[in-house]
């Protein structure tokens, strides 16, 4: 497989640089091809505007971008990422959890690379998405360092579900230009994590790494598999029991 690592973390000497290698490795001595978007290192601009387009008349600033990415105008840096991406099978987004979300640098790769025409909008309209588009047949996956402990990111927890924080990032990110998106590799606790509790960590990641290709991912509702009315609301009676908010749009 090639696989894309986004990896956004400041400091190359830390915990989730500590993971990210490891993942890197284990990839690697698995046989894949794979290439790093180290956002800090590459300097990454992280805040989208009309440098990036070039040369567009269209004022609507998304469409401006879709127009960029049709005449090929789009700047270098974003140009090469989308190319990453199409070549890519799995993408792997490494990174902390700051603030309750990605790092803003991360949230600007997103924003920037995932122009209209290319993540979105193809052909000029809305779909395809969710389940369909550009990046559909491609595996993604989240590795996040949570500096919090587990119970606290719980159904009960005061900092709320970790699937609900990551549900936009995975359902409203990933899986929206069509990629399959498996199941996230958390590190709870990480403030605290001691040598003895990062080897067995590591050990789980590189178990998680060498599964990549067959994990069963997150069964999201395709936008067209018949679950949603034309106003893109879920179909009365298709929801699990007992299911609300964001399960919703999980398929049990």
């Amino acid at each position: 497989m090639n696989v894309l690592v986004v990896y956004a973390h400041p400091k190359p000497d830390s915990l989730t640089g500590a993971l990210k290698d490891v993942a890197v490795d284990q990839l690697r001595a698995d046989g894949h091809e794979v290439r790093i978007s180290d956002l800090y290192a590459m300097g990454w601009k992280a805040h989208a505007d009309t440098e990036d387009f070039g040369a567009v008349s269209e004022t609507n600033f998304m469409l401006a971008s879709g127009a960029a990415y049709q005449q090929g105008t789009l700047s270098a840096d974003i140009q090469a990422e989308q190319q990453k991406l199409l070549w890519a099978d799995a993408v792997v987004l490494h990174f902390p959890l700051w603030w309750f979300s990605m790092p803003a640098i991360l949230k600007g790769w997103v924003d920037r690379v995932f122009t209209c025409g290319f993540a979105y909008g193809a052909g000029g309209t809305a779909l395809p998405r969710y389940g369909a588009g550009v990046l559909a047949g491609r595996r993604a996956m989240l590795v996040v360092s949570i500096g919090g402990k587990e119970p606290s990111y719980s159904d009960r927890g005061i900092n709320g579900p970790v699937e609900d924080l990551l549900f936009p990032i995975q359902h409203g990110i990933l899986y929206y230009p069509g990629m399959d998106v498996l199941p996230p590799f958390l590190v709870h606790g990480t403030i605290r994590l001691d040598s003895a509790r990062f080897d067995a960590v590591a050990a789980d990641l590189r178990a998680r790494m060498s599964e990549l290709p067959t994990i069963e991912p997150i069964c999201f509702r395709p936008q067209g598999g018949g679950d949603y009315d034309r106003s893109l609301r879920l179909e009365p009676g298709r929801e699990p029991n007992g299911a609300s908010g964001f399960e919703l749009h999980t398929a049990q």
